[in-house]
């Protein structure tokens, strides 16, 4: 018994971790509801406006923009790769979501236009994850989850804003009876040069990454 309370290293070990200390105990949050509090379209906009011009900032409002109207968790964000954009189409292409579903979302022209000088300023960097380290001996490989959300929360914590922003799971995912979604611009007959409108469906589940959609907004601010 002696030995159960002790670790590894024979310091002694709290009670708490041993198994049964908690047997016959009712979890403290049991019963209490958390209902989704999501950002507001303007806190999200100031923490965009905050993140500055610079390439670090520029990187950081492209990742922003593809969770917020991507509806993507921040682990197929930093997972995407150049080449799983389709900005004729609108579309972003998700290789391993959850459960290890692969599946395809699209974004409006506004998220676009955003995420333009990321992509832009990407061309300087070796070829890779869409985002990635931008400085050091790691140039090029992919941005880690806890370096993107103290980012996050540095940044936000400038603009203001003290709540979650959109790489928390109740941000970006909302059920569809009320809101729009942009799913990816159908492709072009062979050998034709045009480009098709983007279909517009309101409140209807397309499948597309399953069934989550995008907030309606019209009148998305110039943060330029």
């Amino acid at each position: 018994m002696s030995e159960r309370l002790l670790d590894a290293a024979g310091r002694r070990r709290s009670p708490a971790t041993l198994p049964g200390f908690h047997a016959g105990r009712a979890p403290r949050n049991k019963g209490m509801r958390y209902p989704a509090d999501p950002p507001t379209v303007e806190e999200i906009v100031a923490v965009m406006r905050a993140a500055g011009e610079t390439v670090h900032g520029r990187r950081l409002r492209g990742l922003i923009v593809v969770l917020w109207r991507a509806g993507l968790r921040i682990s197929e964000a930093l997972a995407l790769a150049e080449a799983d954009l389709d900005p004729r189409r609108g579309a972003v292409l998700v290789r391993r979501g959850k459960g290890g579903r692969r599946r395809e979302v699209g974004m409006d022209d506004w998220a676009w236009e955003q995420l333009q000088p990321w992509l832009t300023a990407r061309l300087q960097l070796p070829v890779g994850p869409l985002f990635c380290v931008i400085t050091g001996p790691t140039r090029g490989r992919r941005w880690s989850i806890a370096a993107a959300r103290a980012q996050l929360r540095d940044t936000a914590a400038a603009a203001g804003v003290r709540r979650a922003l959109p790489h928390t799971s109740c941000a970006t995912r909302t059920p569809s009876s009320s809101l729009t979604t942009t799913p990816p611009r159908p492709r072009p007959p062979h050998g034709s040069s045009t480009d098709p409108l983007p279909l517009r469906l309101h409140g209807q589940p397309t499948g597309i990454g399953h069934g989550w959609t995008l907030p309606r907004y019209v009148g998305l601010p110039t943060l330029y």
